[in-house]
């Protein structure tokens, strides 16, 4: 009886799958809201989520920038965007968020060029990284997914204020339940692991966009995270694992269209400012970790990348 189950499991998963798949991406970003005049950046935009992100920006009449290392790849994003959508305001830019050289020189050119910005989506990220270091000094995933998103945000801080209402959007991950704050080890200096690294790192994002909406309540410019789900994308390169189990599990994996709802859906949406700083899933509020609502943890972490990037600790 087990053999013949075994057997049939295939058949049964396939069968299955499109409604276990429409249960896992039931989020869905309905708002008609339009964005003429209006300024969108979308890091890591060369590709899955954040590429699915900038186009429906786009096709809302926004100006939208993708920063993004590969300018070669997000040049042809960009086109395949302008022909999609019939909106030619797409701009490719360099971003190497493993850089705060990189970060600054997009900032600048970025604030030289623009008078608003009304959209910052911080999208791009590295996932179970051999251990290496960014061009600072910094462990991969701390450094790209928190410290160069935070730079970033940083820098562009003054120009969402002046742009307000805005909004900033944070990529992070249900991962963050099995990540720490460890300022002992927060490179990962004593201890490392790929998969850990990568939820530390994402539990950092929630920290941030928690701190950072409590430093700009009443400023207009409101700040949620979002865990975009379990979606097919060029996230799990490093990982032979990960791509296995990714083609293994391939009919319950979000497309990058799915997986783009909750971002557009905290850019978007109308009424969400009450909420800003709140984690979001599948378009709703969802829970997150103990140590993801430690007000004191997140008070020094802020402290603590300031310090490291250079940033007088206000």
């Amino acid at each position: 009886m087990i053999g013949v189950l075994l057997l049939l499991l295939p058949f049964l998963l396939y069968i299955a799958a499109p409604r276990i798949r429409k249960m896992l991406s039931s989020g869905v970003c309905t708002s008609t809201i339009q964005l003429p005049g209006k300024v969108a950046v979308v890091t890591g935009a060369n590709t899955g989520i954040g590429k699915e992100t900038a186009r429906e920006l786009a096709q809302r009449g926004a100006r939208v920038y993708i920063a993004c290392r590969d300018v070669q790849k997000g040049e042809l994003v960009a086109r395949e965007i302008q022909t999609m959508t019939g909106n030619q305001q797409v701009l490719v830019r360099k971003l190497d968020l493993a850089d705060t050289n990189s970060i600054r020189a997009f900032a600048k050119d970025f604030l030289a060029e623009e008078k608003h910005l009304h959209i910052l989506i911080n999208n791009a990220g590295v996932m179970m990284c051999p251990y290496s270091k960014t061009a600072d000094g910094f462990e991969m995933h701390i450094g790209v997914n928190h410290l160069g998103h935070f730079l970033l945000t940083h820098l562009l801080l003054e120009k969402l204020k002046e742009s307000a209402p805005s909004r900033v959007v944070n990529v992070s991950s249900l991962a963050h339940h099995l990540g720490r704050i460890n300022f002992h080890n927060l490179q990962g200096q004593k201890f490392y692991s790929a998969g850990l690294a990568y939820c530390h790192s994402k539990l950092a994002n929630i920290l941030f966009t928690q701190e950072l909406a409590r430093r700009l309540k009443g400023s207009g410019v409101t700040t949620y995270s979002v865990h975009p789900g379990t979606v097919k994308s060029e996230l799990v390169r490093h990982s032979c694992f990960m791509r296995w189990m990714w083609r293994l599990f391939s009919f319950f994996i979000k497309t990058p269209q799915q997986g783009a709802q909750t971002s557009l859906y905290c850019a978007l949406t109308e009424g969400l400012e009450s909420l800003s700083g709140n984690h979001f899933s599948d378009c709703h509020v969802t829970w997150v970790s103990a140590q993801a609502r430690n007000e004191t943890i997140a008070r020094r972490l802020w402290d603590v990348s300031c310090d490291l990037l250079g940033i007088p600790v206000d």
